[in-house]
C-alpha cells in the first residue's frame, strides 16, 4: 500500500516559515560591496489589477513579460517580486538605483537608460544585504528541439530536459527548473534557498508544450525543491519532482537538485556485455533486497561487500528489487514516487553508481526491478499532478488498479508514455544497468484484470487487450535495445499471452526474457508433497518442457515466493526429518540449474534460510555462524550454490541452446513410480550434459540410465548428495562406461547408482 499520509519535514518547514514574522526570516547574506550613488528612480507604470493579481496569487503564465527590466519609452522599467524584503537596488557598472516599493513584496521603477545594462540586484533584509542575479532577465534554458520532442512525446532523454538540472546559463551558474504541468493556472518553485516561500520564483509557460520553466541564478547541487502548482480550480498544491534525480531521506518529500561526479571504470565491461545474446549465455541471478541484505549499509559499504558475496557464490548477475524512491520502505520499492531517483536511504545518485561500478569491475551484471505498472496515491506526488488526472487514466475505471490502491498510468498519452520509456533509457545509461525486469506486465495487458464484469470496458475491437500498453511495452522495448547494447529486458509476465519475447518487428512485445510463472508454480507444488505421494503429481515437473521453448524464459524462485505466508523454500518441503527438506532443497536446485531456462534465487534461499523473508531483518545470516550447531548444513547449501554455478558457466551445453529445442531431450520422463527423472543437454557441437534427480529419500542402486552410444566414458561432475554439502555422500565409480543394454529408447546404458533426494550431473 502506499504510505500513510503524514506532513513531510519540508512541509513542516514551509508551515513553520509561514508563522515567522518576515523580519525574523531574512537571509544570512555578506554584506554587498558599495555601489555608486543612487541615480534618479521614477515611478515605473502601475501593474494592471488583474495581471498583478494573477502574478501574486501564482497564476500568470508569464511572469517574464512583468518581472525583470524591460525597455519602453523613457527608459528601462525594473520589477522585482521579493516577499518579506525591506529594499531592493538595481546595482550594475556606474549604477545603483533604489526601486520603489508597490506592496506585496513588489519593487519597481523606471531608470532613464537607453538599453538593459547588466546587472544586478541588491536586495536588502533588516540591514541585511544579498547581491544576486535577476532570474527574469534570463532567456529560456530550454531549446526549441527539446520543446518538440516534448511534444511530440519522443525525447528519448527527457530528463535532460525536465527536472532540475544545474548548469551555465548566459553566463552565469544556477539551476534550470522545468516541469510538464498542462493543466496548471500556474507554477512556483519552492525551496530551501527560499526558505519554502514560493512566492518569489513563478515560471513561465512555454507555450503548448505545457512545460513550465525557471532559470534560478546561484542555485546549485544539494539545493531542496518543490514545485507549488496553482490547479484549474485556482487552489494551490505542493509537489515534489517526477523527473526528480534525488529526493531527501524518506518520510520527508522534497526533490534535491542533484549532478553526477563520479568518474566510471567499467569500460570494459560495457564494452563486452553485448558480445552475444543474453539467452544464448551463462545467466545466473542472485535476487535481493538491498535495504535489508544487510540491514543498515549504505551503497558504498554495500559496493565493499556484495561484489565479493556474489562472486564467491558464482551469480553472473544481480537482480535489485525496485531501488527508485519510494515512501514506505514495506512496499519493497515497488510503489514508486521518484520515478527518476535512485531511494536515498543507502547513498546519493553517485553512491549508487558506485556500487553498479563495483559490481562490473567484479564481473556481475546488475539487473534492476522497473515498476511502470501503477504509482501510489500521495498528495504531493504524481496523482493529480497539476489539479486533474495527468499520469493516471482519465476514465477513473482505468485509473484505479484494482489490487494494490494505486493508480494506473495513461499508457495512451504521449507524455506519459514518454516519461516512462525514457525512463527505462535513463536506468541503463546513467546508472549503466544491464537489464531491466518490468513487474506486474499482467496487470498492464489486460484491461479486465482483477475486474469484474461492468467494471471495464472493451477495447476498440471489442477485447480485453489494453491496446495502449502492448503499444507502450513495444516502443520501450525496441527503443532500449537501440540505445543500450547489451542491456535485456525481462517480463514478469504470468499469463500465457503470446510473443513476450518475440522481437516487436514480429508482433511480439519485445522482451528479452519472460518469468517462467508456470513452471515454478508447478514445480514447487511437486516439492511440496511427501515424497511417497509425489508420483501422483509426476508431471508437475515435466509439463514445462511442453512450451519451454515458445518464450526465452527465466526460471525464478524470487522473493514473492518466500513472504506471506509462503515460507522460505526449504520449509515448503516436507519431510520425516531436517536432513530430508535440507536434501530435496539441494535436488531441486540441482534439477532447476539444468533445466532449460536461465535461473533466479532470491537471498537467503542461497543457504536453505528456514524462515520467510522480512525487509526488517533480512537473510538469517547467523544460520552461517560457526557457533550455530546446524551451521555446517547451511554452509553447506551455499556451497553447493557455488559449485552449480561454476559447473553451469563452465559447461556451454546448459546454456548455449537454451531457447531451442536442440538443446535439450529427455531421457527419463515416467518414471513416477520412482520419483526419478532424468534429461539431457546439448551444446552447439553436440556435446551433452545428463541431469538425473531422484526426489525420493531412498538409494536406487543399478538404475539404467540410456545415453548416447557415442560416448565410451562419462564422469560425475556433480552430486547434491555428498558429504560437503550436508548429503549422506552416496557416489558413483569413476569413470562410467555405457553398457550395450538398451534402456529408455537408447540402445546403450550407464548404470547408476542414485543417491537419496539428490540430482547427479554427468558429462562425457
Amino acid at each position: 500500500m502506499s504510505a500513510a499520509r503524514q506532513p513531510s519535514p519540508t512541509e513542516v518547514r514551509d508551515e513553520a516559515a509561514s508563522a515567522v514574522p518576515a523580519a525574523a526570516r531574512k537571509p544570512r547574506a555578506p554584506r554587498a560591496r558599495s555601489a555608486a550613488p543612487s541615480q534618479g528612480v521614477r515611478p515605473a507604470p502601475a501593474l494592471g489589477g488583474e495581471e498583478r493579481a494573477r502574478l501574486l496569487e501564482g497564476r500568470h503564465h508569464d511572469p517574464h513579460a512583468l518581472l525583470g527590466a524591460h525597455v519602453q519609452r523613457g527608459g528601462v522599467v525594473f520589477r522585482v517580486l521579493r516577499p518579506y524584503a525591506k529594499a531592493v537596488t538595481v546595482v550594475a557598472k556606474g549604477l545603483r538605483a533604489e526601486l520603489s516599493e508597490e506592496g506585496d513584496g513588489l519593487f519597481s521603477g523606471l531608470l532613464p537608460l537607453t538599453g538593459v545594462p547588466d546587472y544586478r540586484l541588491l536586495v536588502t533584509y533588516d540591514g541585511d544585504e544579498l547581491e544576486v542575479h535577476d532570474p527574469y532577465r534570463f532567456l529560456p534554458a530550454l531549446g526549441e528541439l527539446d520543446l518538440h520532442l516534448i511534444g511530440e512525446g519522443r525525447h528519448e532523454q527527457l530528463w535532460k530536459a525536465l527536472g532540475a538540472e544545474p548548469m551555465e546559463h548566459q553566463g552565469v551558474a544556477g539551476t534550470r527548473f522545468t516541469v510538464w504541468a498542462p493543466n496548471a493556472q500556474g507554477v512556483r518553485i519552492a525551496g530551501d534557498f527560499s526558505y519554502w516561500d514560493s512566492g518569489a520564483y513563478p515560471m513561465r509557460s512555454l507555450g503548448s508544450s505545457g512545460v513550465w520553466e525557471l532559470f534560478l541564478p546561484g542555485v546549485g547541487a544539494g539545493a531542496l525543491y518543490k514545485y507549488d502548482i496553482t490547479r484549474p480550480d485556482g487552489s494551490h498544491t505542493l509537489r515534489a519532482d517526477p523527473m526528480a534525480r534525488s529526493a531527501e531521506v524518506p518520510p520527508a518529500t522534497a526533490s534535491v537538485v542533484t549532478a553526477s561526479r563520479h568518474v566510471w571504470e567499467d569500460a570494459e565491461w560495457m564494452g563486452n556485455r553485448g558480445a552475444r545474446p543474453l539467452h544464448e549465455a551463462p545467466m545466473s541471478v542472485y535476487e535481493l533486497h538491498l535495504a535489508s541484505w544487510r540491514p543498515g549499509l549504505s551503497y558504498r559499504q554495500l559496493a565493499e561487500q556484495l561484489p565479493a558475496y556474489v562472486k564467491e557464490l558464482g551469480f553472473t548477475h544481480v537482480e535489485l528489487m525496485p531501488i527508485a524512491e519510494h515512501p514506505f520502505g514495506g512496499s519493497w520499492g515497488y510503489q514508486v514516487t521518484g520515478f527518476y531517483a535512485p531511494t536515498s536511504r543507502m547513498g546519493t545518485p553517485d553512491d549508487f553508481r558506485f556500487l553498479v561500478d563495483s559490481l562490473h569491475r567484479a564481473g556481475i551484471g546488475v539487473l534492476v526491478d522497473w515498476v511502470p505498472a501503477h504509482f501510489p496515491r500521495d498528495d504531493w506526488a504524481l496523482a493529480e499532478f497539476d489539479g486533474r488526472p495527468l499520469y493516471e487514466h482519465q476514465d477513473p475505471r482505468r485509473a484505479a488498479h484494482p489490487d494494490w490502491g494505486t493508480l494506473e498510468f495513461d499508457y495512451g498519452r504521449k507524455e506519459v508514455r514518454n516519461f516512462l520509456v525514457a525512463n527505462a533509457v535513463y536506468w541503463c545509461e546513467e546508472f549503466h544497468v544491464d537489464g531491466l525486469r518490468v513487474d506486474a506486465v499482467a496487470s498492464m495487458l489486460y484491461l479486465d484484470y482483477s475486474r469484474q464484469e461492468g467494471e471495464w470496458s472493451p477495447n476498440e475491437h471489442g477485447g480485453r487487450e489494453n491496446l495502449d500498453a502492448v503499444s507502450f511495452l513495444q516502443e520501450m522495448n525496441a527503443t532500449v535495445y537501440r540505445r543500450c547494447p547489451g542491456v535485456v529486458t525481462i517480463a514478469e509476465e504470468s499469463t500465457a499471452w503470446n510473443g513476450v519475447t518475440r522481437p516487436t518487428d514480429s508482433g511480439g512485445l519485445g522482451f528479452g526474457l519472460k518469468w517462467n510463472m508456470g513452471w515454478m508454480h508447478d514445480t514447487l507444488r511437486y516439492m511440496s508433497k511427501e515424497p511417497v505421494h509425489r508420483k501422483y503429481h509426476h508431471h508437475d515437473m515435466t509439463f514445462g518442457m511442453v512450451y519451454a521453448f515458445s518464450e526465452n524464459y527465466v526460471l525464478p524462485i524470487s522473493h514473492d515466493e518466500v513472504v506471506h505466508g509462503k515460507g522460505a523454500l526449504v520449509s515448503k518441503i516436507p519431510g520425516g526429518d531436517w536432513w530430508q527438506q535440507r536434501a530435496s532443497h539441494r535436488a531441486y536446485l540441482g534439477f532447476m540449474w539444468a533445466h532449460p531456462g536461465k535461473q533466479l534465487l532470491f537471498m537467503g534461499q542461497e543457504f536453505a534460510q528456514g524462515s520467510e523473508w522480512s525487509e526488517a531483518h533480512g537473510p538469517d545470516w547467523w544460520l552461517l555462524d560457526e557457533s550455530y550447531s546446524a551451521a555446517g548444513d547451511h554452509r553447506g547449501v551455499r556451497d553447493l550454490v557455488g559449485d552449480l554455478n561454476r559447473t553451469y558457466t563452465a559447461t556451454p551445453a546448459l546454456w548455449q541452446q537454451d531457447s531451442v529445442p536442440e538443446g535439450f531431450a529427455w531421457v527419463e520422463a515416467d518414471a513416477a513410480d520412482d520419483n526419478v527423472f532424468a534429461f539431457l543437454r546439448y551444446a552447439h557441437d553436440g556435446s551433452p550434459l545428463l541431469c538425473v534427480s531422484n526426489f525420493s529419500p531412498v538409494v536406487r542402486n543399478g538404475y539404467r540410465i540410456g545415453v548416447p552410444e557415442e560416448f565410451p566414458v562419462w564422469r560425475e561432475v556433480l552430486n547434491t548428495d555428498r558429504e560437503e554439502y550436508g548429503g549422506s555422500g552416496v557416489r558413483q565409480p569413476q569413470p562410467l562406461h555405457p553398457e550395450p543394454v538398451p534402456a529408455q529408447g537408447r540402445p546403450a546404458s550407464l548404470r547408476i547408482t542414485l543417491p537419496p533426494l539428490a540430482t547427479v550431473w554427468f558429462r562425457p
